[in-house]
């Protein structure tokens, strides 16, 4: 058995020419682990769009309609940031589904990675950030409802603290939601997770890892969770656009180990979904990306899973 990896074709929709959000690194990702021979084209699983009702765990069912619809009014449209049409929408409810995909996989398989999610800024009546539905949550909320998890943990190192996330589960003890982020950095207003790890700017690589190293085994034994959601986004590389940390290629690759072989090693279960990441140079973001699934792939051959 191989690591399995969630991705379909309709994780990209067109943006505008110039758009600053980086559309094509999902597809370029996926091309990259063949490539590369991180994957085989086997080790894929395709997602499928979930039921309406299910995103409506989460959301609320007018903002649902009105944005599947297309009648979000234009202060709304403005504070997701990407222009709305139907292919975004279907974009948006097949990377759901994938983050489901990926947290089924994970309970059955011990470790399964999406190419895409971790929209953590979405709120259940409004997106933010590039985030429209929140696949972290839906995800949660639907495995718990299907009764295979009670207790999640979700653990957040994109650099932008999951603000939507937190809100979401702010007085639900089922789901434990610690954020490890900048604290100089969008969003301007935080929520307050169940644990909250503020960064200084232009952090280093050392400096990052033993904080989480201070933070993360405590916080296995503490919550024993049923299932891990990985929210591994890259921005806090010292080339990313919108991070203002300073963690190399090899800090962000020894965070993914960190972290996977800490949980992992414990036996808890790991979904982990790509996150942000920001940059001018495509190449070089989607590798930063793809050292999730480099790391996940060795963790997966290391513990015989």
């Amino acid at each position: 058995m191989h690591l399995p990896i969630i991705y379909h074709p309709n994780y990209v929709a067109p943006l505008p020419e110039g758009h600053r959000f980086p559309m094509s690194k999902f597809s370029k990702l996926y091309e990259l682990l063949l490539n590369d021979g991180v994957a085989q084209a086997e080790q894929f699983h395709t997602p499928q769009v979930p039921p309406q009702d299910l995103i409506e765990l989460v959301h609320t069912p007018d903002y649902v309609r009105a944005y599947c619809k297309g009648t979000l009014d234009a202060k709304a449209q403005r504070r997701i940031g990407l222009p709305w049409s139907p292919v975004l929408v279907n974009r948006t409810c097949v990377a759901v589904g994938g983050t489901i995909l990926t947290a089924q996989m994970a309970l059955s398989q011990g470790l399964a990675c999406n190419t895409a999610g971790g929209t953590h800024h979405a709120f259940p009546s409004y997106g933010s950030g590039f985030c429209i539905f929140n696949d972290l949550a839906i995800a949660s909320r639907v495995l718990q409802k299907l009764g295979l998890v009670q207790k999640i943990l979700i653990v957040d190192l994109d650099v932008h603290q999951g603000d939507g996330t937190a809100f979401i589960f702010a007085d639900d003890a089922s789901v434990f939601t610690f954020s490890m982020h900048c604290e100089v950095n969008f969003p301007g207003t935080k929520q307050h997770s169940d644990l909250d790890v503020p960064l200084p700017v232009g952090m280093d690589d050392d400096a990052y890892l033993q904080t989480l190293a201070k933070y993360l085994p405590d916080l296995l034994s503490h919550v024993q969770p049923d299932l891990i959601f990985y929210d591994a986004g890259v921005d806090p590389h010292i080339c990313d656009r919108l991070g203002k940390l300073a963690l190399t290629d090899t800090g962000l690759f020894r965070r993914e180990m960190q972290v996977l072989t800490t949980c992992v090693s414990a036996g808890y279960p790991v979904a982990c979904v790509i996150g942000g990441g920001y940059a001018d140079d495509m190449k070089s973001l989607v590798w930063r990306h793809s050292l999730l699934h480099r790391a996940a792939s060795e963790v997966y051959r290391q513990y015989g899973l």
